[in-house]
């Protein structure tokens, strides 16, 4: 079983990594936990979520990780059980607070008792307001990207700079799924009182709350950032485009009285002037007349 257990004065931290069958029964064997909840820790599709039951809670909560080859957050599940004296965490190893906070109660002695002298529900805010920083971090790295983007738009290639803004947007829709629904878990703790968790934490859950909340409210901004920056290079690409459109526009308008001359001239037919002697350099001088003409027009009507 890859079980690990820290235990302060009366307060027991089991830590479950890659949980399997076998630590589920052992849970059961141990615990008065309802079936339901047990199947629910092998299930990798839960939603977030509080289970109230008499002697205990039973809590999903979801935190992103960022995935390189993707570029993008994905989600990683958290299960928690909380009773009188004890807190179980089940996850797969790879939410680095969590991960962090175990090994510093198993190994330091201050850590054990700052974290877990004052019961379960103190312990369960160590770990929800670690988390809840660790997210903060990612949302600055995004802050980050976006803000190298806004640096960038008006001198890169817009190519790279529409796959860059279309990767952060993912992401910022992912990290919005992710952490809406955490609001209305840590909200629910927030707002009753349970007899296994010490009173007075609501306002250590309310800060938690806040957390939860800011991190939404920079999302938001993330989002209307992007879909700015989005609507910016669309317009600059729509901009280059006519610019070039314009361009290709002038150079057709040039030489059509060009092909036209040079057509009636190329006409098996008698035609004025061809025996002249200086024909061709005519020819010449009336093309670049043409185009003259044709330049100044366009510049005085402000076309180029």
């Amino acid at each position: 079983m890859s079980m690990s257990t820290v235990t302060e004065g009366k307060v027991s931290w089991i830590n479950i990594e890659h949980p399997s069958h076998d630590d589920i029964e052992h849970l059961r064997r141990y615990y008065p936990f309802h079936p339901l909840d047990l199947e629910d820790c092998l299930s990798d599709i839960e939603r977030p979520k509080v289970d109230e039951y008499e002697n205990y809670l039973f809590i999903v909560m979801h935190y992103p990780i960022y995935d390189l080859n993707k570029q993008v957050s994905r989600f990683s599940e958290v299960d928690v059980f909380i009773g009188s004296g004890y807190l179980i965490t089940l996850h797969h190893g790879e939410l680095p607070p969590l991960i962090q906070l175990f090994e510093e109660c198993q190994k330091d002695e201050r850590a054990r008792i700052r974290h877990m002298s004052k019961g379960a529900g103190q312990l369960l805010y160590g770990i929800l307001d670690r988390t809840v920083d660790y997210e903060m971090r990612i949302l600055t790295k995004v802050g980050g990207r976006i803000g190298q983007v806004e640096g960038r738009i008006f001198t890169e290639d817009m190519r790279y700079i529409v796959e860059e803004i279309s990767i952060i947007r993912r992401d910022v829709i992912a990290l919005r799924r992710i952490i809406k629904p955490q609001i209305a878990v840590i909200s629910n703790l927030e707002r009753k009182d349970r007899p296994f968790i010490r009173e007075g934490m609501e306002v250590y859950f309310g800060d938690i709350v806040d957390g939860f909340s800011r991190a939404w409210d920079e999302l938001e901004d993330h989002r209307e950032v992007i879909e700015s920056l989005s609507a910016t290079s669309e317009s600059i690409t729509s901009y280059r485009i006519n610019e070039t459109m314009r361009a290709l526009t002038v150079i057709s308008v040039l030489l059509l009285p060009l092909t036209l001359l040079a057509g009636i001239y190329g006409m098996n037919v008698p035609l004025p002037f061809m025996k002249h002697p200086y024909v061709f350099w005519g020819i010449v001088v009336v093309m670049l007349a043409t185009i003259v003409s044709l330049l100044l027009f366009f510049r005085r009507r402000k076309w180029v």
